[in-house]
């Protein structure tokens, strides 16, 4: 028999970290509202760069025939030179292909067609077609409908999660926590005239669900240290509650970021505004679940012994 080697886990971060986040809760938390009120307002005035999925128009993918790379700057201005507004260009997968996107023409579908004939005709035949799309304004419509409606429905089940699991106080930081973030994606996205299509509804769902775990394994240790600290000043239980989390937070959300860094510089224009806003939703949601979701307890109060009656409640409904 071999000896087996004993191997130690290695800490990145020092056992009894106590790092006092709760003195900067006014600060952030404020600070917070006003980007949120900010966000929403730009919103308002300003609105969003709406991709071909939310305000109709023409989707076309070609491909170089003498599989040389394509001069994107080249075909831009080529395209610019026709008149039909807004022509977005970008590589699409490999330096041979592209990606047409045709604005929505005033006319109707005459126009629409007649701007698609405009296109493959300035193509010629140095490129291949290899999809075209057409999305009208009743689809680009219910598209966005439905968008916000799948927004909406994952924050309001995540605070019936939340509620139910926890307690009121629980759920009231946690949809603050979440509004702060879709808000603030949003408002970046509309502030630098990001184009925002179905990918970024996907960004926005799936920052919900990334905060949603950091703020639920946050608030479970602040209620097991309600049980277990019944003296604590709840100022100081937040504080040791985040810091006993702070490990598992810092480093789910390093190597998340890392991962999604990699695919914003090398995967290609495709997906770069949605790694984008995966990139800056993971910075805010792991904000968010520290300086906004933990310093709502501190202004509302909890109860010590909330997380006895949550677990009796949960208990009588299961017997």
């Amino acid at each position: 028999m071999f000896p087996v080697p004993n191997f130690k886990g290695f800490d990145f971060f020092p056992h009894g970290t106590r790092i006092d986040f709760m003195r900067f809760r006014d600060v952030c938390f404020y600070t917070s509202i006003v980007l949120m009120v900010l966000s929403f307002g730009l919103f308002l005035v300003k609105g969003l760069n709406f991709g071909v999925d939310f305000k109709g128009g023409s989707l076309i993918e070609v491909q170089q025939r003498d599989r040389q790379p394509i001069d994107i700057s080249a075909l831009r201005s080529k395209m610019g030179e026709l008149g039909l507004g807004s022509v977005q260009i970008q590589e699409f997968g490999a330096p041979t292909d592209a990606l047409i996107r045709i604005e929505q023409q005033p006319g109707g579908e005459a126009a629409q067609q007649e701007a698609l004939n405009k296109v493959t005709k300035e193509l010629g035949t140095a490129f291949e077609l290899r999809r075209v799309e057409v999305v009208g304004p009743a689809v680009s419509a219910e598209l966005r409908w439905t968008g916000t409606i799948a927004v909406l429905a994952g924050i309001a089940a995540i605070i019936l999660y939340v509620w139910f699991r926890f307690e009121w106080q629980f759920a009231l930081g946690t949809v603050i926590a979440l509004t702060h973030d879709v808000l603030l994606t949003i408002g970046i996205f509309s502030l630098f005239n990001f184009e925002f299509d179905l990918s970024i509804v996907a960004a926005l769902l799936t920052i919900l669900g990334y905060s949603v775990n950091d703020t639920v394994v946050v608030s479970d240790r602040i209620r097991e240290n309600l049980r277990k600290y019944k003296r604590m000043p709840l100022r100081e239980l937040l504080n040791l509650s985040i810091n006993e989390t702070l490990s598992r937070t810092i480093l789910t959300g390093a190597t998340t970021f890392a991962v999604l860094l990699s695919l914003f510089f090398f995967g290609g224009e495709v997906i770069r505004n949605f790694n984008f806003a995966m990139l800056f939703g993971i910075l805010v949601g792991t904000y968010s679940s520290i300086f906004i979701a933990a310093p709502v307890l501190e202004y509302l109060g909890v109860p010590r012994d909330a997380s006895a009656s949550a677990e009796g409640t949960i208990a009588g409904k299961s017997a």
